[in-house]
């Protein structure tokens, strides 16, 4: 919250550790998409119907990249539904890369450690990207964008799961629970961005055949209402951080609420 150094992403992620105690299962760091409106029952699989709703785009049997892999958990799941030939995990801390090498491994996945926006990597060398749940960490999304263009070979597709910002916040509220939301996490003024400038900046990367769905209805809203009930039930996790938790799950509800968050996936072929 106070200190984040030269990459905030890193930072923060690695000051969460490799076992958050509101994660759906080890490994899994992602909002998860539901049927349900948060029951329990379901809190096992969402975060991985997240990732095969995101992977079943993909091409078959090709080079996959996997564009901030987390811990890994994402990995084996992309790697049972595209079944790829190669699948490359990109993530900007070596300790994620450490902390998820068996579930790389399952994957058969190659471990990565670069900036999503200078990849090291070949242009037109893979047939479809992937990234779950982390552009809004990245320095720029239209360097990204960019980047999955040049790594795509023409007719590659990239699919993505984004957190948008419809808006910006008004009245004291919605300021307050922003300018949370923006330390805590680290990011930057350039991440609050729109559903339709995110396709805006992926016409201009070079993306056709674009398609943005907002779904918060089905990922954030029922991601609130678990973790809420679980703190409510009492978690394994020293007060301060079940407090902190709190304030953090109030926060999401006033930006739902108002409007100026929303979820999106992302489908788009490299033109």
């Amino acid at each position: 919250m106070f200190k984040q150094g030269a990459n905030p992403a890193a930072a923060v992620y690695e000051s969460l550790g490799t076992d958050l105690f509101l994660a759906a299962g080890p490994g899994w760091l992602n909002v998860g998409y539901w049927r349900s409106d948060g029951d329990p029952a379901e809190a096992a699989d969402a975060p991985r119907e997240l990732v095969r709703h995101l992977a079943d785009v993909l091409p078959r049997r090709g080079t996959i990249i996997d564009v901030g892999n987390g811990l890994g958990a994402q990995d084996p799941v992309i790697a049972d539904v595209a079944l790829p030939s190669r699948l490359i995990a990109i993530n900007i801390t070596e300790m994620q890369l450490r902390a998820g090498a068996d579930r790389l491994a399952l994957a058969r996945a190659r471990p990565v450690c670069a900036d999503a926006t200078r990849l090291p990597l070949a242009s037109g060398c893979s047939d479809g990207l992937i990234s779950v749940e982390a552009a809004f960490h990245f320095p720029s999304r239209a360097l990204f964008y960019a980047e999955a263009r040049r790594v795509l070979r023409r007719g590659g597709i990239v699919s993505i799961g984004d957190v948008a910002v419809q808006r910006w916040p008004r009245g004291i509220k919605e300021l307050a629970a922003g300018a949370a939301n923006v330390r805590f996490w680290g990011l930057k003024r350039a991440s609050a961005q729109s559903a339709d400038e995110m396709l805006r900046l992926l016409k201009r990367a070079g993306f056709e055949d674009i398609e943005v769905q907002r779904c918060g209805e089905r990922t954030i809203d029922p991601m609130v209402a678990f973790c809420s009930e679980q703190l409510a039930r009492g978690v394994n996790a020293p007060r301060l951080q079940s407090w902190g938790a709190a304030r953090m799950l109030d926060t999401w509800r006033i930006l739902r609420r108002s409007g100026v968050i929303d979820y999106v996936l992302i489908r788009a072929t490299a033109a």
